[in-house]
């Protein structure tokens, strides 16, 4: 923080609120990579290190606990889950120049078993209201409901198709779970009777992702291979209340009057808002846009009032054409950041990630770790928006999934080749400080070798003036 800046907020000029986005703000757009590493087992005494990877088939999942933004959950596609405690890493010296490299061991996995998942996991979450009970999903056709102190799991309901996302309300007491499935139609599960409740059909094609409003606990959005955003009234009998249209800038939805908190319906219920599968979704808190991802490589942001496209242009540098996995972003939370100033986090194809600011898609950051899995935090793996570097792409080090840590300015992603990456500010002062720290760490090492060289020296001295006398005979 500026001097400025502690200044204004001593003589009462700005409000602490302000001093935290200014100050916060900096901190998300100086995200890099760090040196820590996640791995579902201590290194051999043998190979101290040794790399091992937190899930060996790949990791497709993330989440961390919205609570206390302590633990970590993960889901591999090999149908292994870990969870891991952010708040207890091991320490351990990994170099021979004696640096510390933070390593985090699960608390307890579940590796692939006969009675787990037969299949890789697809999505994972955390009870909304608790953490200690989380949900999967797998492409065995299966949802489950684990306990996060024992991993057990202590329900099971098979839809008969794959599940490519679940998705609970973050405010909802009725406890349905909407499932994303091979199915043209969104179906849900009620966790309080254990049962399917009903589907929702409209939908030309399998639907790839589900996302509950974060300010109306009725009101659902899901995407879908046929290139269509639905929004649905799970009070209504007819569920559905309008189709988003990419050619809309208007909004034909309508404004919800004040005696109903619901859209009006579309006028074109076939618009498509993308020209391509879509496999993403995410709400702002305020439930005001809706962000959405698909695979004709675009992320388009809506206004949920009125349903219309707002045109923001992310430029040419997305990628998100392969696979029907999720491809969520990420929103760092509204807090952090000045109204209207928000900042999106892409995971794109290949090993990168992508940092755009919300409502202008300008480029602010492209985050990426360097090749070969290294996780040096000092190393150049970090590209500013100015770079004219392409990234090479590696589909071992895709990104997966990401997860912002509640609490904190910390972004932790998923990769295919099994590791899971952290990402935290590191700011110029931040390096000024280690330049510092190294320039002291070397000079106590000269003054320590300089000590050793005098006393060494004076023990020669004192060997070569002391008086030799030869005894005669």
């Amino acid at each position: 923080m500026s001097t400025a800046h502690l200044l204004a907020r001593s003589v009462g000029i700005v409000s602490p609120d302000h001093v935290l986005r200014n100050t916060t703000t900096r901190l998300i757009y100086a995200l890099q990579p760090t040196p820590i590493t996640f791995s579902y087992r201590a290194s051999s005494k043998d190979e101290p290190n040794e790399t091992i990877p937190a899930h060996i088939s790949g990791v497709n999942a993330l989440t961390i606990d919205k609570f206390e933004g302590r633990y970590l959950l993960s889901g591999g596609a090999d149908s292994s889950i870990a969870i891991w405690d952010l708040e207890n890493p091991i320490s351990s010296v990994t170099s021979q120049d004696a640096t510390p490299n933070n390593r985090y061991l699960p608390l307890s996995s579940v590796r692939k078993t006969s009675e787990e998942h037969k299949l890789g996991i697809t999505q994972i979450c955390f009870y909304p209201f608790d953490s200690l009970a989380f949900l999967t999903s797998s492409y065995d056709h299966t949802v489950k409901i684990y306990s996060s102190e024992t991993l057990q799991p202590s329900a099971s309901f098979d839809l008969d198709s794959v599940v490519y996302n679940i998705a609970l309300s973050p405010i909802a007491d009725h406890l349905l779970v909407a499932c994303a499935t091979q199915h043209q139609a969104v179906r849900l599960i009620d966790l309080r009777s254990g049962a399917n409740t009903h589907s929702l059909p409209g939908h030309a094609g399998a639907v790839l992702a589900t996302a509950w409003s974060p300010t109306r606990d009725h009101v659902l959005a899901s995407g879908a291979t046929d290139g269509s955003v639905r929004f649905w009234d799970i009070r209504r009998s007819s569920a559905e209340l309008g189709v988003l249209d990419l050619e809309d800038t208007v909004g034909i939805l309508g404004r919800h009057s004040s005696s109903s908190s619901s859209f009006q319906h579309s006028a074109r219920p076939q618009a498509k808002a993308h020209r391509g599968a879509v496999n993403g979704l995410l709400w702002t808190e305020d439930a005001h846009y809706l962000i959405t991802c698909g695979h004709d490589s675009r992320i388009r942001v809506w206004d949920t009032d009125t349903g219309a496209n707002t045109l923001v242009n992310f430029g040419p540098m997305v990628r998100n054409a392969s696979g029907l996995a999720p491809c969520i972003p990420v929103l760092p939370p509204a807090r952090f950041m000045p109204a209207g100033g928000e900042v999106i986090f892409f995971p794109n194809g290949g090993g990168e990630i992508l940092g755009f600011e919300l409502f202008e898609g300008r480029l602010v950051r492209r985050l990426r770790r360097m090749a070969g899995g290294e996780r040096d935090a000092g190393a150049a793996a970090v590209a500013g928006a100015s770079s004219s570097k392409t990234p090479r792409r590696n589909v071992a080090d895709r990104v997966t999934a990401l997860a912002w840590r509640a609490h904190d300015v910390e972004m932790y992603s998923s990769h295919a080749d099994g590791s899971i990456a952290v990402w935290k500010p590191r700011t110029e002062e931040d390096a000024e400080a280690d330049e510092e720290e190294e320039q002291e760490r070397a000079e106590r090492d000269e003054e320590g070798r300089k000590r050793k060289r005098d006393v060494l020296e004076d023990i020669y001295l004192d060997l070569t003036r002391k008086k030799v006398t030869f005894g005669g005979v």
